[in-house]
């Protein structure tokens, strides 16, 4: 479904992708791992269109995008869960939910079944509907925000680092969520520093060092935790 092919990017004259190159099948879960700096968020806004990419290709469903506005992504079936747990503090649960749907405002009663789809899915957002999301715990805002993304009605789903700062029990919750989203149809690539949740739920890794892929393995293929730990920290590229 999406193919990113060779590229370069970053920001002004620096550049922090050094030719990126991977593939997320339909209905696939990949996930992107890498420390700090690596170019893990760059890659993300690359294929959302928030980052020009200045040589290479992102392909989605065989059209490339590259001079697509980012605007216009999310129209395609893109939507971009970013870093931080970004939530609009002063608003309510629900507002920030219907937010996301805001682009399909006429649609009342596609969003009104999709919202109770969220509530579903998120019960702890349900029960908080009505409270200001500057008052949800780190946990809380991550669902939120995974929730407002889907009333978007993606078909692929990008998540940035969505386990970072939470508690391991949080971690769980959010990663039986991801999970539950593949069966929905959704594609998904995931970035993530999280060795340990990327293993346990996606098809294929790749590591990112230094804005280059440095390795990449079918998960379950004979995968190690110590030779993927190998590649995340640095070694010898694959």
């Amino acid at each position: 479904m999406l193919k990113v092919d060779s590229i370069v990017a970053g920001y002004g004259r620096t550049r922090i992708l050094h030719g990126v190159s991977l593939n997320v099948p339909k209905g696939g879960l990949v996930a992107l791992l890498g420390g700090n700096g690596t170019g893990k968020s760059t890659t993300l806004k690359a294929i959302v269109g928030l980052v020009a990419v200045q040589e290479g290709q992102v392909v989605l469903d065989g059209r490339v995008i590259n001079d697509v506005p980012a605007e216009q992504r999310a129209s395609l079936g893109l939507s971009l869960v970013p870093q931080g747990k970004e939530v609009f503090a002063g608003m309510s649960v629900e507002e920030n939910l219907l937010m996301g749907a805001y682009h399909r405002r006429r649609d009342r009663q596609g969003i009104a079944s999709d919202l109770e789809g969220v509530y579903q899915r998120f019960p702890r957002l349900k029960e908080r509907r009505k409270v200001n999301a500057g008052m949800l715990s780190g946990g809380e805002r991550q669902m939120l925000s995974i929730g407002r993304s889907l009333m978007a009605r993606p078909s692929m789903l990008l998540l940035d680092e969505p386990s970072a700062a939470l508690a391991p029990r949080i971690v769980e919750e959010i990663a039986e969520a991801i999970l539950g989203l593949r069966d929905l149809g959704l594609t998904l690539l995931l970035v993530e520093q999280n060795v340990g949740m990327a293993l346990d739920i996606a098809d294929h890794i790749y590591v990112i060092r230094g804005g280059r892929i440095a390795y990449e393995r079918e998960v379950g293929d004979g995968i190690a935790m110590e030779e993927l730990q190998e590649f995340y920290l640095g070694g010898q590229e694959h």
